[in-house]
């Protein structure tokens, strides 16, 4: 593809990151929604709303949801074992447009487009309710592709954004990705033009979401969007790659688009061939990920799935659902999570138990006792707290101890608690699962 005569030694720039990398360490750590809140873009960056930090999501993205490689996985349990065991924070729920069970057409399926509809509806809530209660964010991508243009499908995305984002307005951890890869000629104009409608429908419901929006040529022109951005706030745009095929031309086009400030995020990644199977290029990946480390952009693996292609996360044919060790990773899988684990300064693969014994005590003056068993190898502890048992609007502290009075509390209002133990780990830390949530109500 076109790229202009933008030449950057890509090589020289990465040697000169590694050597910063190894001697400083990544500052990065795999935090969740309690850390960071809703987030917002910020010039080019994604930001915490909570303490205006530049936020990395390292995620992974199922397969599509529409089949029996994707849907399996939408669980706590598995997303669970991903956040626990490899360091990530964010999940992308693919849900395809066309083919067989797709939202809009759906090819031989023999249920009904309602029907079908339906189902798909409920696997995206299962997946954004088990990530909201394991503190991760999550993505729900209007996966197009053999569409090719969004505005095919308008009328319909337009129908499902407004009810999707009725339903999660007040969850901060949803993120929309309003069309995945829109391709075959389709322009940045007619992308454009979709999403000038779709986003006010969004907007009314959800007034500062982050909400993702393809580019052209299977989301690869992030160069060509970026010399006319759409005039919202909270948009940041989609770059996709895969390593053995996408190398420094595609790296340019993403420098063009950061030169010009643009938010970009890359939703869908492999180490693959374009095609989602074929050679594994590390090398190529490790160039990719440096680049996106070091400009503060999130980017989401492909798939996880146990599908007998190169890109699966999963060793092909594995009917593990949750749980994986290494031994049930593909190579791919093998690879990414190490590196998740690295650059969010995990360093110990062993993770934390979850805090057991809580227990909690009315003390005079609006104040509660917290008391809780030790947790061995553990550093120190992380209390969460408040009146929402979503935990909305939620306080933390951090103790060493294994007791604590949380004070300044509200006279007759249910508090609801949980806390998790943590190892320092770098600039970062390390932390295991939460406890059960226990509340309790302030009597004077």
């Amino acid at each position: 593809m076109r790229i202009g005569n933008v030449k950057i030694n890509i090589l020289k720039q990465m040697l000169v990151l590694s050597m910063i990398i190894l001697a400083f360490g990544f500052t990065s750590k795999a935090a969740g929604v309690s850390d960071y809140g809703a987030l917002k873009v910020s010039g080019r960056y994604l930001t915490s709303s909570k303490t205006g930090d530049k936020v990395i999501l390292r995620g992974v993205s199922t397969h599509g949801i529409n089949w029996d490689v994707g849907y399996p996985y939408i669980s706590k349990d598995a997303f669970s074992t991903l956040k626990d065991e490899y360091a990530v924070n964010a999940i992308r729920l693919a849900m395809y447009t066309t083919e067989y069970f797709g939202y809009c057409d759906k090819a031989g399926a023999g249920e009904s487009q309602e029907s079908v509809r339906s189902t798909l509806k409920e696997r995206i809530d299962n997946g954004v309710k088990a990530a909201t209660e394991l503190d991760m964010y999550v993505i729900i991508d209007w996966h197009v592709l053999n569409d090719q243009n969004p505005n095919k499908y308008k009328k319909e995305a337009k129908a499902f954004f407004k009810e999707i984002s009725e339903k999660y307005a007040s969850y901060d951890n949803v993120l929309y990705e309003i069309c995945n890869e829109p391709n075959g000629g389709t322009s940045w104009s007619d992308i454009s033009k979709y999403a000038n409608e779709v986003i006010p429908v969004i907007r009314k419901n959800d007034s500062d979401a982050v909400i993702i929006v393809g580019t052209p040529t299977w989301s690869q022109d992030v160069d060509i969007a970026a010399e006319s951005p759409l005039a919202f706030d909270n948009i940041m745009y989609t770059l996709h790659f895969y390593a053995a095929t996408h190398k420094d031309n595609y790296r340019d086009k993403l420098k063009k688009a950061l030169d010009k400030e643009l938010p970009v995020m890359v939703t869908e990644y492999g180490l693959s061939e374009a095609s989602g199977n074929g050679n594994i290029d590390t090398s190529e990946g490790a160039k990719w990920l440096d680049l996106l480390d070091a400009n503060s952009i999130s980017y989401f693996a492909w798939s996880l799935s146990n599908k007998d292609e190169s890109s699966a996360l999963l060793k092909a044919g594995s009917s593990k659902k949750s749980g994986w060790s290494e031994g049930d990773l593909s190579k791919a899988g093998k690879w990414v999570f190490l590196q998740y684990k690295k650059r969010a300064g995990v360093t110990n693969v062993d993770t934390l138990r979850k805090v057991i014994g809580l227990k909690l005590k009315n003390v005079k003056g609006k104040k509660i006792r917290v008391k809780w068993s030790a947790v061995s190898g553990a550093d120190g502890y992380q209390i969460v707290y408040s009146t929402n048992s979503k935990f909305k609007k939620s306080k933390k502290k951090q103790v060493t101890s294994t007791a604590v009075k949380l004070s300044k509390l509200k006279k007759k209002k249910t508090y609801y608690v949980k806390l998790r133990a943590y190892k320092n780990a770098g600039a970062g830390k390390k932390f295991g699962k939460y406890s059960a949530v226990k509340k309790i109500k302030i009597k004077k």
